[in-house]
């Protein structure tokens, strides 16, 4: 079965040029103007990925990928001229996979979108892991059903968000590097800096208020629970 993939890119020229490496990767290919086109996509046949611009007539590709994230957790990949690092984390803070920077390799893009899909297929196929649940304090994570719940409630949260969590919360009080949270939530070939992972935990604080999840001064984090000495 064909990975269907969006493209949301008001240039035409650069739309059709990575339609075009796409396709000739096998892939089905939707190419889009601008986001509301896209949202009905969205709504009537949602893609596997989204190759997604940030400047967009209309709704903005932030405003889109924060609608997106709402609802589900497929790829997505910001394409933009905006090379400062504050938008970047803004972009991944919103719910984006990737950032890549115009103008950029098309074969660049190939290969994030490769590897994007590998990841999102593999977790989607994954076992039940038999519905196992794992309990920090106030935090429950239920494996199988891929949910978070923290101090009773449940928290909507990010595929990445999920992973982070599960990695931390396995191996309580255990300092993780930076580095290796990285490749362990983004993989080895991940192209970007470790900034990744403080923007995740910041987001992670965000929605958990008050978890136990300590920074490691100049090495990364640990998740904190005074009652497990594991």
């Amino acid at each position: 079965m064909k990975h269907k993939i969006a493209i949301v890119e008001d240039d035409p020229n650069i739309r059709d040029i990575v339609e075009g490496y796409l396709k000739k990767e096998g892939y089905l290919v939707h190419g889009l103007e601008n986001a509301e086109t896209a949202w009905n996509l969205f709504k009537d046949d949602p893609p596997d990925l989204w190759v997604l611009d940030i400047m967009l007539p209309g709704m903005d590709g932030y405003e889109f990928c924060k609608q997106v994230r709402q609802h589900s957790q497929v790829p997505i990949i910001i394409i933009s001229a905006k090379d400062e690092e504050l938008d970047k984390i803004l972009g991944l803070e919103l719910g984006g996979d990737d950032y890549l920077t115009k103008p950029f390799s098309p074969r660049e893009l190939v290969a994030r979108v490769k590897r994007h899909l590998v990841k999102w297929q593999s977790m989607n196929q994954a076992p039940s892991q038999s519905n196992e649940t794992i309990e920090v304090g106030g935090l429950v994570l239920s494996l199988g059903e891929r949910r978070v719940y923290w101090e009773g409630a449940e928290k909507e949260m990010t595929a990445k968000e999920f992973e982070m969590l599960k990695i931390l919360s396995r191996q309580v009080n255990r300092a993780f590097s930076r580095e290796e949270l990285l490749v362990k939530v983004w993989g080895e070939d991940y192209f970007g800096s470790d900034r990744a992972v403080d923007d995740l935990v910041k987001r992670i604080r965000k929605k958990l208020h008050d978890i136990p999840l300590e920074t490691v001064w100049g090495y990364g984090y640990r998740l904190r629970n005074d009652g497990n000495d594991s």
